[in-house]
């Protein structure tokens, strides 16, 4: 016994869970001095408490410490209503029509059964309100207006709670103010609208149909039960008692999946069976019964299957007799079953449904057993002669009859009936884990007796409760991971509530745009519209507001064009007056500035500029003249975008028109992903609010160190923590703790962490898993135990750099910078065919000067159309003296003259052979040539002046075969290596070489008096007919050079060159190869010339049709006259061109270049390889 005691009790708010709460002390109190006595202790005030604490000071020295307390809370008023199914309560109120908009009905109840309704009203109107129990869940349906007009549009339903027919007690609120309604059931509460077009809810009451109790029914401060009990007029009671009888039903629960079982003796020898039982569970599998039968007839089976039930009988000597019945049976409900034989006939009924009932003949007779196991086997079940084909179950049990005996599984308890293992008796312990659903982002809950599981499938998302998004955050992600340009779904939150939206993302060598389309982004005509009868289009942008503003507050800068084009239609009617046209943009705000103006100035851009056509005014169209002008600018205030409707009103006066265009919205610059800090010593760090992350918690982030150890964040509770550190070069750890004890997920690296390279780090934490990300190795993840805590309560400051035990100031700590450089030291090989990666504050970019390909990770081709007389030539500066420009930093234009090997690549695709595809010439008379001989086979000449000719023939295959082909010439001193499509195809050593001083490269026809070899003169008579891409020579690009540098490259072009796609001619047909031009960006900004073309038109459309007869009539006479001079022309254009020579110099090779740029641009458009 206790001789003194002291009660103490935590703050309402305090952590259940946490050993260190500050508890309250109240005094200490005097125990009983014998076992018999009994002392009494009341306090003065009352006090609310979540749980007391009795802690034992001093007892009996003689005897044992032991305590009996009885704690009486403060008085409780209950009324309770007992319905048996068949009773009934009806309330009536004092109004024939009652009509509210406001309700509240409260009340308890308990129930076994998993249907019945708790109450039920309705009006003459067709009005309803209904509270039910379906399937052990809680359905409130309610309408509001004419249901037999309005039904489809106006019931709502909404379903909360699970297993809500336990015997126990639970509290229901409804609340409901016009259409808005809460729904509470125990601690979950959902909010809805109810659809409809009424308010109001004209209702009377009636409560049927329900087995069960219930507690304090209240109704707009009514209390029904109190009204019943004292038999008020308004009340009618039909067989309702006041006091909730219990029933004598004990359920036990199979807890073990291994271990559970419960033994009951059977009734031997006698002739029939009879067991009869209900079940629920949320396995798929388990045994239910296992039984051998007397008299040597077989042994009897009962299990679960796949959710369906299965009963098997089978003797030796015997085919086995199989019965199923039933699917889905592991939905958590009461499932009732019975089976029953007699002699050769067996029957299996499921949940008393006699109309489906399985039978099933045996050989032999049907005896009773002498042992029943249910559940499970006992671990020495052979001795014991209990089968179980599949695991054991795991679940609830009650009502158990066998022989059409009922067994009292309390005296199981006792000892004195059967025997059991690993069981609940008295207790039905299920849970449903999906309720709350912590499947994220939609995902379905499915679950077992243990765990739950999420179906991601058509969410977007991914892990184990649908945490992860499967897109990226941002386009600048897509381009870290070497994307190109095109449509693509981001998830600007992330893990966060927001979904996924498609954008388009224009990926360019400068900046990385994210273009969001909506349903008007063309020219739009607009007439007729007046003050009266204003003209309006809402924009579509297929997101939810919340999702676009995410896209706008991650970027550095936002656009949207604006356009109005008028014709005597005003726009902001400047100086002074009221706006005709204005725009709504985010939170629905009014906006009275225009396109290339700023907020809060009622201007358009001319006005800014001083610009407008008629100075009086700030916008163009404000003018209000009869011709078509314009005002067109960019809207590039971020806190005012998207814009979501526009609004015109004066186009309703004669001759008056205007047309808009809104662009969709463009962002460029991520102001998250490259948001980096540097931590210069030890006690640098930074510090946040608290990580709020009780059920779920995701943390990623890039790191680059040469430390050995150090954390990267931290953030306390009082027991629980979360923290991600670097143990060791090679170890990154994540640890927490949320009540269970210190969990601990580690990733080991074969390589050291600490290389001053980016590394990627993400750690996730779940009720179901921890895992630990690091680049690509292999994930660490570590399930989380079915029970115990889960909720993580932090509740100190997120201290990220150290660890948080530095102490808590308000600013970030000395040795904190923002930025971090050294990106392409980790990101440098995402410039690819020579690209140089480039440093950036917030990134880093490839530089392709150097390089024959183009685009934002160099890996674009550079490719042109040749037609036979077709000729590039690049001129080198003479040797001697050596010159470079140093105007320029292009090395991909300029390139010093001796070389000491040859650095080769280039692809082509041709149809015709022979041809020429390079030579290179020195100012020794040597040269190096690449052609195609009549046979399709490729051909490497070197004309050296020491060993004369040597020719090397690649005749694999005809390369004039209308493919591409990849070609690779590589001489490092006197070791020559050929490759042709990724293939070595030839590997020579030269005796001695000495190929330096190189004079120029030709790319097709040489056009130069030079002294050719007859088969290469043979080649170069035909040219090269085809396309030819990313040419290559020694850190020069002269392909390049001439279609992006014709101005100040030492490059001259004849003939026609056209810029085209070799590798979009592979799937075309290369005989009619044309032109391809393709936009980058497919939400980009068209031509904004006037007049508008096809889009803004006046009325005279009869009348255009005649002069547009006219016109073609004559240009026809026209054409044919302009043939015959334009034949003329060409020959005489011919005979000019034969005559003019080229200087061989730098300087007049610029200006013949720009001389031939008018050439080109007068070539075909249309070829023939």
């Amino acid at each position: 016994s206790l001789t003194n005691h002291s009660v103490s009790w935590p703050p309402l708010s305090a952590n259940l869970n946490a050993p260190s709460t500050k508890m309250i002390m109240l005094e200490v109190f005097t125990g009983n001095s014998n076992a018999d006595s009994v002392v009494h202790h009341k306090l003065l005030h009352s006090m609310k408490a979540r749980f007391l604490r009795f802690i034992p000071l001093k007892w009996n020295v003689g005897g044992h410490i032991g305590l009996r307390v009885e704690v009486f809370g403060c008085s409780y008023k209950s009324d309770i209503a007992d319905f048996d199914g068949r009773s009934s309560l009806l309330y009536r109120f004092n109004q024939k029509l009652m009509s509210t908009f406001k309700d509240v009905v409260s009340l308890k109840f308990k129930s076994m059964q998993e249907d019945g309704v708790l109450f039920h009203g309705e009006g003459q109107r067709g009005d309803y309100i209904t509270l039910e129990l379906q399937k052990g869940k809680l359905s409130l349906h309610i309408n509001l207006g004419d249901s037999n007009l309005h039904f489809t549009n106006s019931h709502t339903s909404i379903t909360l709670g699970s297993l809500l027919d336990d015997q126990h007690w639970h509290s229901v609120l409804i609340e409901r103010f016009n259409k808005q309604v809460n729904f509470t059931v125990d601690k979950h509460t959902q909010h809805f609208r109810t659809k409809g077009d009424s308010d109001h809810l004209d209702i009377d009451y009636e409560v049927k149909n329900f087995h069960g109790c219930i507690e304090n029914l209240y109704y707009n401060g009514v209390n029904i039960i109190d009204l019943a009990k004292r038999r008020k007029p308004q009340i009618y009671t039909g067989n309702v008692t006041f006091s909730c009888s219990e029933p004598q039903i004990v359920p036990i629960t199979f807890v073990s999946s291994s271990r559970s079982y419960l033994l009951l003796p059977g009734t031997p020898q006698i002739d029939g069976l009879s067991v009869s039982f209900q079940f629920r569970t949320w396995n798929k599998d388990g045994l239910l019964l296992s039984t051998e039968l007397s008299e040597n007839s077989g042994s009897l089976l009962v299990y679960l299957h796949g959710g369906r039930l299965t009963l098997l009988i089978q003797k030796m000597a015997e085919d086995p007799v199989e019965i199923s019945e039933g699917t889905n049976l592991h939905d958590g409900l009461w499932h009732s079953l019975n089976i029953n034989a007699r002699r050769h006939r067996i029957t299996l009924t499921l949940d008393n449904n006699a109309a489906t009932a399985n039978h099933a003949t045996t050989i032999s007779r049907i005896y009773s057993g002498n042992s029943y196991y249910f559940g499970g086997c006992p671990d020495n079940f052979t001795d014991s002669q209990c089968l179980n084909p599949i695991t054991a179950f795991q679940g609830c049990m009650r009502l158990i009859f066998i022989d059409n005996q009922p067994k009292d599984l309390i005296l199981v308890q006792q000892g004195s009936l059967g025997n059991f293992s690993d069981l609940h008796i008295d207790l039905c312990d299920i849970k449903d884990r999906c309720l709350p659903n912590y499947c994220e982002h939609g995902g379905k809950c499915s679950q077992s007796w243990t765990t739950f599981y999420c179906d991601c499938n058509d969410t977007s998302y991914t892990g184990a409760t649908c945490h992860n998004s499967i897109y990226e955050q941002s386009c600048e992600a897509y381009r870290h991971q070497g994307k190109t340009s095109d449509f693509f779904y981001i998830d600007s939150d992330g893990s966060g509530p927001l979904g996924p939206l498609r954008v388009f993302c224009n990926i360019t060598e400068d900046k990385i745009w994210t273009a969001v389309q909506h349903n008007n982004t063309g020219l739009t005509r607009v007439q007729g519209a007046g003050p009266e009868k204003p003209y309006t289009m809402s924009f579509n942008y297929n997101s939810s507001s919340e999702q676009l503003e995410a896209v706008i507050n991650s970027a550095e800068y936002c656009e949207q064009e604006a356009a109005y084009h008028c014709k005597k239609s005003r726009l902001l009617n400047t100086p002074n007056g009221i706006p005709f046209a204005w725009w709504v943009g985010r939170a629905n705000e009014k906006h009275l500035y225009w396109g290339g103006s700023l907020p809060g100035i009622q201007q358009c851009a001319c006005g800014l500029e001083e610009s407008c056509l008629d100075m009086r005014y700030f916008c163009n169209c404000d003018a209000d003249r009869e011709e078509w002008t314009n005002d067109t600018g960019l809207l590039a205030f971020k806190d005012h975008l998207p814009v979501t409707q526009i609004v015109i009103t004066d186009t309703n006066r004669s001759n008056s028109e205007a047309a808009w265009k809104i662009g969709p919205l463009r962002c460029y610059g991520d102001r998250q992903f490259w948001n980096a800090a540097s931590f210069n010593t030890e006690a640098s760090y930074l510090h946040f609010p608290t990580f709020h992350a009780e059920v779920s918690a995701d943390i990623s982030f890039f790191f680059k160190t040469t430390s050995l150890s150090g954390v990267f964040l931290e953030n306390l509770g009082m027991k629980d923590f979360i923290r991600v550190e670097i143990r060791s070069p090679k170890e990154i750890t994540f640890s927490i703790d949320v009540g269970n004890g210190p969990t601990e997920a580690t990733v080991q690296s074969p390589t050291p962490l600490n290389d001053n390279q980016w590394h990627y780090v993400r750690a996730e934490r779940n009720l179901k898993q921890t895992s630990l990300q690091v680049d690509n190795l292999p994930k660490k993840v570590l399930e989380a135990p079915a029970e115990g805590h889960f909720r993580l309560q932090l509740n100190s400051q997120l201290f990220v750099g150290t660890s948080g035990r530095s102490p808590t100031i308000a600013k970030m700590t000395p040795g904190v910078k923002p930025g971090c450089p050294g990106h392409c030291s980790s990101y440098g090989n995402l410039c690819h065919n020579g690209g140089k990666c480039v440093e950036k504050y917030n990134g880093y970019s490839c530089d392709c000067t150097s390089s024959a390909y183009e685009g934002p990770f160099c890996k674009e081709e550079v490719s042109a159309l040749f037609e036979a007389g077709t000729s590039i030539t690049y001129i080198f500066q003479e040797p001697y003296p050596v010159t470079k420009n140093t105007s320029t930093s292009s090395s991909a234009i300029y390139a010093d003259a001796i070389m000491s090997k040859e650095n080769i690549a280039f692809s082509f695709l041709t149809a015709h052979a022979p041809s020429l595809l390079l030579y290179i010439n020195t100012y020794f008379h040597e040269y190096l040539a690449v052609i195609l001989s009549k046979n399709g086979s490729l051909q490497v000449r070197y004309k050296l002046s020491k060993d004369g000719l040597l020719i090397f023939t690649i005749d694999s295959g005809n390369f004039a075969n209308r493919e591409m082909h990849h070609v690779k010439i590589n001489r490092e001193g006197r070791e020559l290596i050929i490759q042709v499509d990724q293939v070595i195809k030839l590997k020579h050593n030269f005796s001695e070489i000495d190929f330096k001083a190189i004079k120029s490269l030709t790319l097709g026809k040489v056009t130069d008096s030079l002294t050719l070899d007859p088969e290469v003169s043979k080649a170069n008579a035909y040219g090269f007919t085809g396309c030819m891409s990313s040419v290559w020579y020694n850190h020069i690009a002269p392909l390049k050079a001439a279609l992006r540098h014709p101005s100040i490259a030492p490059v001259t072009v004849k003939g026609s060159l056209t810029e085209s796609s070799c590798s979009s001619l592979t799937e075309a047909d290369v005989n009619t190869a044309t032109t391809i031009y393709s936009s980058s960006d497919p939400f980009g900004k068209t031509d904004e010339r006037e007049p508008l073309t096809n889009a803004v038109r006046s009325d005279s459309a009869v009348i255009g049709g005649v002069i547009a007869v006219v016109i073609f009539t004559i240009f026809c006479i026209i054409a044919i006259m302009s043939r015959f001079l334009y034949q003329h022309k060409q020959a005489h254009r011919s005979s000019q061109t034969k005559e003019k020579e080229y200087p061989e110099n730098l300087e007049s090779s610029f200006k013949a270049d720009t001389d031939l740029q008018n050439t080109v641009s007068e070539c075909k458009r249309e070829y023939f390889i």
